[in-house]
């Protein structure tokens, strides 16, 4: 599979049946926790049910099909066929509510809507009707919405019938309706340069934006990615990760596609689950945020589980602490681990560790070096210059892994992506002599105290290191003295008490007397996005609420 070429034109539905005529008995997709299982003969054979179903109802080129769902097991099906046939899958996060999905189908002006009964405490079907009670008054086949006249279909993605909703089943039974030549017209028509997926950004500021994604930049970062890892068809790859981010879509799915390694898909996120298909299915990778990685190690049946098949997998979506990235490569056995950084934006992988990294403490302490074929550097926000080795700034990149825009605002785009071509990601970093990059936190999170700076990832991981601590962050608190003081929000472990002057103790003398947090809270957990991110933001607002004085 190694290719020599930099990037690759194919279209996300020419790999896939690249790989079904590779690969036709190798296992493409597993759900431990159920009677599912399809090889990529098989999958490709589902893609191709669905994609048929969704022209005979009536998705055009360009139109846009927005999933609600969790990782079902139609999920990665409906992602290929709506890619066969040059539709937009817009993925829509999990833990939205109504206002949210109100605002998603406003300013993406979707066409179709596909969704699952319900997450958590949220009825999707009921929201739906709630949003759009001409649902349950108009024939199905002459819809039409006032308050979103671009939506034409909804799509229930499962068996049951819901009034003014076509059934997954019926999509697939209205395949029959799509000739081949219709079907393999509509194929030639795609261009690898034309958006495939649209993700909202997860909003911990301001409105969500539409990440436009190719064909080209997906397709491309995903084969970059799972050679990164030495992937091949013997790689069985345990995703435990929502697949609306592009952590489970992009980072998994298209890396697995790519190489036709197996994909072990989780429904929605569970330790045990996790632990368990990784040593039933003898999973080579498994991917994860940190806190994912910590709910395993620190599980009390941690150590019944066999994790001797694990060699590589991706530790991403937050700064990975030193420790716990020490401990998933000697507890876990995954010796290959490797970091990914990007953003949304960059499709997302822009700096990856290598699975033969030499030095474990560069595979621990860096993102890693670009990847192959995109241009990384670290830019001064003030000049706009290239910074030297060692000197912090912004980390930009260029190349086939930036995003065509934000949907409908060019003017976030501009100022996203500059005149030279450069992504502006909002995070710190540095870079070293020998090209590996350095995450020190977001401008945003910058603390400046007095006239220092203080980056939290380095308090953070600092702090990691204090016997009975489990998880830590680190915010400015705004201080009327010092501009801002540093404040660190402590999970400490199971049956494990800490006070703040322990937290204060521990700091004296072994790092700077103004990185000491100032500041230290105590939390059961903290507020999370669906795709697992810590929301910096609610932990800045609560601490102004909780030092109003500082």
């Amino acid at each position: 599979m190694k290719r020599k070429e930099i990037t690759t034109e194919e279209t996300l539905g020419e790999l896939l049946e690249k790989r079904a005529k590779e690969f036709p008995d190798v296992d493409a997709v597993v759900y431990v926790d159920r009677d599912y299982r399809m090889t990529w003969k098989q999958f490709n054979e589902s893609v191709d049910v669905i994609a048929k179903g969704l022209m005979a109802l009536g998705v055009k080129k360009g139109e846009k099909l927005a999933i609600w769902a969790t990782n079902v097991p139609h999920w990665t099906s409906v992602q290929f066929a709506t890619a066969k046939i040059g539709a937009i899958l817009l993925t829509i996060n999990t833990n939205y509510k109504s206002s949210e999905i109100d605002y998603i189908l406003r300013q993406s002006e979707t066409e179709h809507l596909m969704l699952i009964d319900g997450y958590r405490d949220t009825d999707y079907v009921g929201t739906i009707y709630e949003l759009i009670p001409e649902l349950k008054a108009q024939p199905r086949e002459k819809f039409h919405s006032e308050k979103y006249p671009n939506l034409k279909n909804v799509i229930f993605l499962g068996p049951q019938k819901h009034r003014g909703m076509y059934s997954i089943t019926e999509i697939m039974s209205l395949s029959c309706q799509t000739s081949d030549e219709e079907y393999g017209k509509r194929k030639k028509s795609i261009n690898c340069h034309e958006v495939v997926n649209m993700q909202y950004t997860s909003g911990t500021t301001g409105f969500p934006k539409g990440v436009m994604l190719t064909h080209y930049n997906i397709a491309n970062d995903g084969f970059w990615i799972g050679e990164n890892m030495n992937y091949s068809e013997k790689d069985r790859i345990c995703l435990p990760v929502p697949l609306f981010h592009c952590f489970g879509c992009v980072l998994g799915v298209m890396a697995s596609v790519n190489h036709g390694s197996t994909m072990v898909i989780l429904e929605q996120y569970d330790p045990v689950v996790a632990m368990t298909a990784i040593e039933e299915e003898r999973c080579t990778s498994v991917y994860g945020v940190p806190t994912m990685f910590i709910a395993m190690l620190d599980h009390k049946l941690f150590s019944k589980f066999d994790f001797s098949s694990l060699r590589t997998g991706i530790m991403a979506g937050s700064p990975c602490p030193i420790k716990t990235m020490n401990d998933v490569v000697e507890k876990m056995n995954a010796k290959e681990l490797t970091i990914v950084y990007g953003l949304t934006e960059s499709s997302p992988g822009m700096t990856q560790t290598r699975y033969d990294e030499p030095s474990l403490e560069r595979k621990c302490s860096t993102v890693g070096s670009a990847l192959q074929g995109v241009e990384v550097e670290i830019i001064d926000p003030e000049t706009g210059k290239i910074c030297l080795p060692g000197v912090p700034g912004e980390f930009c990149c260029r190349g086939y892994n930036v995003m065509k825009g934000y949907y409908n605002m060019p003017e976030e785009t501009a100022e996203a992506i500059d005149k030279n071509g450069w992504l502006h990601s909002g995070d710190i970093g540095v870079k070293d002599q020998d090209g590996y990059f350095s995450v020190t936190g977001r401008i945003k999170d910058m603390i400046i105290r007095g006239g220092e700076n203080i980056y939290p990832k380095e308090v953070e991981d600092f702090l990691y290191n204090m016997p009975g601590i489990r998880d830590v962050q680190v915010v400015g608190v705004p201080s009327k003295k010092y501009g801002e003081q540093p404040a660190a929000f402590i999970i400490p472990k199971e049956n494990v008490s800490i006070m703040p002057e322990d937290v204060q103790d521990f700091c004296r003398g072994k790092i700077a007397w103004y990185k000491t947090p100032k500041y230290v809270a105590i939390l059961k957990e903290f507020p999370l996005t669906a795709s697992g991110k810590i929301m910096k933001y609610k932990l800045r607002e609560m601490s102004a609420e909780m030092w109003p004085d500082a």
